[in-house]
């Protein structure tokens, strides 16, 4: 039963990282390209005045920057992916910029190790806590994942393009990584306890990441359009809301189908 669940999860998550390279494609990729646009001129001097400082959230050049295992496994939970991180790095490197890849395939390449692997994580939260994946609920377990992962340490690291300034990478990685973790067992205590205690502790813990504060960078100036980036966190956030619901629903639909029906 157990392999079987994992398998379903695999299935699932590779469907919904196909998914979401077609949303990035569409979407996403587009604010990438015109970002890189400015990258290498002068930020303007009236820059620093106008920006807000909580969008100086992680970068998307100084996360994959990181050569340490933990940094590089962050870095691949972005809501953008590394092969288009940066438009125009490695285009002199033979074969592409991912094994020898072109950028597209390993674009869908990461996306699809990103979704089998939030997908097994799913599957074994819902097989710890007793509580399965199904169709009808599909939805909610794609919602809470999308809450726990992107939305909520949005609200201190807002997901960045290319030239946005950015605190220490070390110092923004342990923020998120907490605030996922704190959020995850916050809507868990919200969602399947019933004890009003419980649910008090729940609130504490997805509140007391953004209270501490994500690390913020000094230096707040940049040429790159105020207006571009919230359009990027926007849409950068709507697609990866479409890939949880996604690996949510498909996982319940196989699970409902082909794992409980043996």
């Amino acid at each position: 039963m157990i392999v079987k669940t994992l398998l379903a999860a695999i299935v699932a998550g590779l469907i919904a990282g196909v998914f979401m390279t077609a949303a990035q494609e569409m979407r996403v990729v587009p604010l990438i390209l015109h970002a890189e646009e400015y990258e290498g001129e002068t930020p303007a001097a009236d820059q620093p005045a106008t920006q807000d400082p909580a969008a100086a959230g992680h970068d998307q050049h100084s996360s994959l920057s990181g050569t340490s295992p933990v940094g590089e496994l962050l870095s691949a939970l972005s809501p953008v992916t590394p092969a288009y991180a940066h438009e125009h790095e490695g285009e002199h490197e033979e074969g592409g910029i991912m094994f020898g890849l072109s950028r597209f395939s390993g674009t869908l390449l990461a996306n699809l190790v990103t979704g089998a692997g939030f997908s097994l994580l799913l599957a074994g939260v819902s097989l710890v806590i007793g509580y399965p994946i199904t169709l009808a609920n599909g939805a909610l377990w794609g919602a809470c994942g999308w809450l726990a992962v992107h939305l909520l340490p949005a609200i201190g690291l807002p997901p960045e393009l290319p030239g946005f300034p950015a605190a220490e990478l070390g110092d923004r990685q342990v923020w998120w990584a907490a605030t996922v973790l704190f959020s995850a067992a916050g809507l868990y205590l919200l969602a399947l306890r019933r004890e009003l205690v419980a649910k008090i502790a729940g609130l504490v813990l997805i509140a007391a990441p953004q209270f501490y504060g994500a690390p913020q960078p000094l230096d707040i100036s940049s040429n790159v359009p105020a207006v571009l980036g919230a359009e990027f966190a926007v849409a950068a956030l709507a697609t990866t809301l479409a890939f949880w619901l996604v690996l949510g629903v498909v996982s319940g639909f196989i699970n409902d189908r082909f794992v409980k029906a043996r």
